[in-house]
C-alpha cells in the first residue's frame, strides 16, 4: 500500500479531523498528518501545541505519524516521499475548493493522487472555526472535540479573558 499525507491547519482539532485520521490510516501502509505552519494567519494553538495533542490523540495509531509544515503541500509530500494526499470533505460548499487543490497540485506533480473521504454525517458540520466560536463564548464543546482539546480550548480562552 501506499504512504499519505493528511493536511490541515487543526486548530483545533475535531472529532471530523480524528475520523478521517482513523479512516485514512486503514486505508494506507503509513499516514503523515501534516500540520500547517501558516505563517499568514494568527492560530489559537501555536504549531507545537496542535502536533502535540494530534500525537496524544492518535497515540493507539501505530502507522501515523505527526509532523508540521510551511510552504507548499507539494513540495513537504515530496520530501515524505508519499504517493497520496487524503482530504475530507463535508458538503458541497468545500467541494469547489478541495477540486482547485487536488487539480493544482497535480499540476505541480503528476505522480500525486488525491482522495477524497466524505466526513461522516454527524460531523458534517463541524469546522474548527465553529468549535473555536462556541469555546470563545463558553460554550460546551465536549461532544466535538476529544476531552483533551475541549480543556486546552477552555484554558486558552480563560487566559486570553484575563489579559483584558
Amino acid at each position: 500500500m501506499k504512504k499519505a499525507v493528511y493536511p490541515g491547519s487543526f486548530d483545533p482539532a475535531t472529532n471530523g479531523h480524528i475520523d478521517i485520521i482513523r479512516r485514512s490510516a486503514k486505508q494506507v501502509e503509513h499516514l503523515v498528518v501534516a500540520v500547517l505552519n501558516n505563517i499568514n494567519k494568527h492560530s489559537l494553538l501555536s504549531v507545537d501545541e496542535r502536533v502535540d495533542l494530534l500525537k496524544e490523540l492518535t497515540s493507539d495509531l501505530p502507522n501515523v505519524t505527526i509532523k508540521s509544515f510551511s510552504g507548499l503541500l507539494i513540495d513537504f509530500v515530496a520530501i515524505e516521499k508519499a504517493e497520496v494526499i487524503i482530504r475530507g470533505f463535508r458538503a458541497i460548499s468545500d467541494y469547489e475548493h478541495e477540486i482547485q487543490m487536488a487539480q493544482m497540485n497535480h499540476q505541480l506533480d503528476p505522480t500525486i493522487e488525491t482522495l477524497f473521504l466524505v466526513t461522516r454525517n454527524e460531523y458534517s458540520f463541524l469546522s474548527s472555526s465553529v468549535v473555536k466560536e462556541i469555546a470563545k463564548f463558553g460554550g460546551d464543546v465536549s461532544g466535538v472535540v476529544d476531552p483533551k482539546t475541549a480543556l486546552i480550548l477552555k484554558r486558552k480562552y480563560s487566559e486570553s479573558e484575563g489579559l483584558k
